[in-house]
């Protein structure tokens, strides 16, 4: 009589063995049944259904400014916030444009926006530079005041700032601004960029100063293309942050020549009476310009928000 032998790895059974993961070094792996993978899956579209849910939270008050930019005086008194516009009115974006001369505001925005977002990032960058590869004396004492600095509320920054404003001569005009919000936004930057610089591999430093490399040279060929990911989005939040700066551009910009976008927009408002359409309008246009910037922007900010968990 002819004796079978047993598979090794059979059930008893009959049921299928589960799938073996290979280990290192030829070790045995762990078992990875089809429920484990089953679970992972529901766990990630129950996290994907609440990321989408916050979302769309977060759009609801874009979603009734959008609403209300288009709807007429008297459909808005009458039917409230909450309805659809009865007709297609486009009257408070035209007044909104003409009374506050838009593209005179929405230029001192950009030129205070994008000259703070570069020289923020030229400032964190050469100040980061000294305190994590240079190694100053101190560094953590320095790196710490940044850091404070940076959580100062900027209602008890508005008076000294307001004197010195006065004192050099540099009151109502753009370059104040441009010099306060870089110093602000360059105290996080040095903060940020410090960090990051801190566990910069020596071995490259290193090597390019045994290839006669100076201090400088490091900098720009050596140290910047390995941290432009991180530049990038510097300058992606210095902007957007500058951008909807209000209240050191309001008590330093007194002049219609000279105001950004976001104290336009409060000026729609009297001591007593609000036109919601127009304003929704305005809101509309002075977020508008933020949007395409982020949008034209957004690669560049996901490929440095990811690249240290790619490195």
């Amino acid at each position: 009589m002819a004796v079978v032998p047993a598979l090794p790895d059979a059930d008893p059974v009959g049921r299928p063995d589960p799938v073996r993961r290979p280990g290192r070094m030829g070790r045995p792996g762990r078992t990875r049944r089809p429920a484990d993978r089953h679970h992972r899956g529901v766990s990630r579209w129950i996290v994907l259904a609440l990321v989408t849910a916050a979302a769309l939270v977060m759009l609801v008050p874009f979603a009734f400014m959008l609403l209300n930019a288009f709807k007429a005086p008297a459909d808005y008194s009458t039917n409230g916030p909450l309805s659809w516009p009865t007709e297609f009115y486009t009257t408070g974006l035209r007044t909104y444009w003409e009374q506050v001369d838009y593209p005179l505001k929405l230029w001192n925005s950009i030129v205070i926006s994008g000259s703070v977002a570069v020289l923020a990032v030229l400032v964190s960058l050469l100040s980061a530079y000294a305190l994590g590869i240079g190694r100053v004396r101190g560094r953590l004492w320095i790196v710490g005041v940044f850091l404070l600095a940076n959580m100062l509320p900027q209602e008890a920054l508005v008076y000294p700032l307001y004197h010195f404003a006065k004192e050099a001569g540099l009151y109502n005009t753009r370059l104040a601004v441009i010099i306060i919000f870089t110093v602000i936004q360059a105290a996080f930057g040095t903060y940020l960029l410090a960090s990051v610089l801190g566990t910069f591999p020596r071995q490259l430093l290193e090597a390019a100063a045994l290839d006669g490399a100076g201090t400088w040279r490091i900098l720009w060929r050596v140290v910047l293309p390995n941290i432009r990911s991180t530049i990038s989005v510097l300058l992606v939040f210095f902007f957007i942050w500058t951008w909807n700066e209000f209240l050191i551009p309001l008590v330093m910009l007194i002049d219609n020549q000279t105001q950004t976008v976001p104290v336009a927009l409060a000026s729609l408002q009297g001591d007593r009476l609000m036109d919601a359409p127009t304003t929704n309008a305005g809101a509309l246009l002075s977020i508008l310009p933020a949007i395409i910037f982020f949008v034209i922007f957004q690669r560049t900010l996901a490929r440095g928000v990811t690249a240290g968990a790619d490195k």
